[in-house]
């Protein structure tokens, strides 16, 4: 059944073109009728496309006041069924189309989110934490490295990462133990102090 409120609606929005002169064929007694008695009819034709109840009844109260507004053009046995059903046809073909571009625009939109998102998830599946945590090391240790001493930059790297016994150290750059002792103890006090122990579990 019709919606009383759309109906006083559609009236309001019919009324000021009802006071114009008006003939027999298009008064405003003979045009409520026929609206009143092929409302429903119409209405489940545009339903039937839109699925949208809303919708079909915002089309057939348009298609209603564009009938009347080409009042002129109507002759003594115009079939205004025939009339009506075109006008509300093309609205339906009309919201229709519309809504073709929204979902194929939010289909696009829908399409580069799957990409964006299959590419999170890729990227994530093959991410290595542990591989990631020790290039972060390795680069924040060469920076402090960087800000030795070379005699002791050399001592540390050969001790800790070339794992270079210290005799050997001391052999190779003509130096006594203690003194690679030395480099290497106040190489770590440094890194301590200047990695704020970030890399004490690594290190030591």
């Amino acid at each position: 059944m019709y919606n009383p409120k759309r109906m006083l609606f559609f009236v309001f929005r019919l009324r000021p073109l009802l006071m114009t002169k008006i003939t027999p064929l298009d008064s405003m007694q003979a045009f409520s009728s026929f609206f009143l008695e092929n409302q429903e009819k119409f209405l489940s034709f545009a339903c039937s496309y839109t699925r949208d109840r809303a919708e079909a009844e915002d089309i057939l109260m348009e298609s209603m006041i564009t009938l009347w507004e080409n009042r002129e053009r109507w002759q003594e046995g115009s079939n205004l069924h025939g009339l009506l059903l075109t006008i509300v046809k093309n609205k339906c073909l009309n919201y229709l189309q519309h809504e073709q571009i929204k979902f194929r625009a939010q289909e696009n939109i829908n399409e580069h989110r799957q990409r964006e998102l299959s590419l999170r998830i890729s990227t994530l599946e093959a991410c290595e934490p542990d591989s990631l945590f020790n290039n972060e090391i390795q680069l924040l240790l060469s920076k402090a490295l960087k800000k030795l001493p070379s005699q002791s930059r050399k001592i540390f790297i050969l001790s800790r990462q070339e794992n270079t016994p210290n005799k050997k150290i001391a052999e190779q750059l003509g130096v006594s133990v203690k003194t690679v002792e030395f480099h290497i103890t106040k190489t770590l006090k440094f890194l301590r102090q200047e990695l704020k122990d970030y890399l004490v579990s690594i290190l030591f």
